[in-house]
């Protein structure tokens, strides 16, 4: 884990990674060959330490990723704004490291692990659905290497 510059609101990495599993979307980071940041919002699913994300064939994001493959992966879980403290409670991990296209074996359970965080009582429709669409989906693969949260709870 890297060093965090307000060490006082460091979260374990355990905790993190809870948070990251519950959250329903987070944000891919990205650079373009120009040097250009590009962030999009992704719903995603874990699967033995990796996140898996879906996207359509072609765009902006898979011309990022052919160029750079170190990406880094943000969420953010409970906030309330605290007006009168001039501050706010949040709590929030990003993840860094490398992404990979996945194909066959690794590609559906990809999209079976979305059909397991979003669609749990659908596993059946899901696989069918999967099998209708799943030569115009793109499936790609993050293995967490690093991992920081932190929190401001009071």
């Amino acid at each position: 884990m890297k060093e965090l510059r307000r060490k006082d609101r460091a979260i374990p990495e355990a905790e993190a990674k809870a948070l990251l599993s519950k959250a329903e979307y987070g944000i891919m980071s990205t650079v373009s060959d120009d040097g250009q940041p590009y962030g999009v919002p992704l719903n995603f699913c874990i699967v033995e330490n990796c996140i898996y994300f879906h996207c359509a064939i072609e765009g902006r994001l898979i011309e990022n990723i052919k160029n750079n493959r170190s990406v880094s992966f943000c969420i953010v879980g409970n906030t309330e704004i605290l007006p009168d403290k001039f501050g706010m409670r949040y709590e929030s991990t990003i993840v860094s490291g490398n992404i990979e296209e996945v194909f066959d074996v690794q590609k559906q359970t990809g999209l079976e692990g979305f059909l397991a965080k979003y669609s749990s009582d659908f596993i059946e429709q899901g696989r069918e659905y999967i099998e209708k669409l799943r030569e115009r989906t793109r499936v790609f693969k993050m293995a967490i290497c690093d991992i920081s949260g932190k929190a401001k709870r009071e």
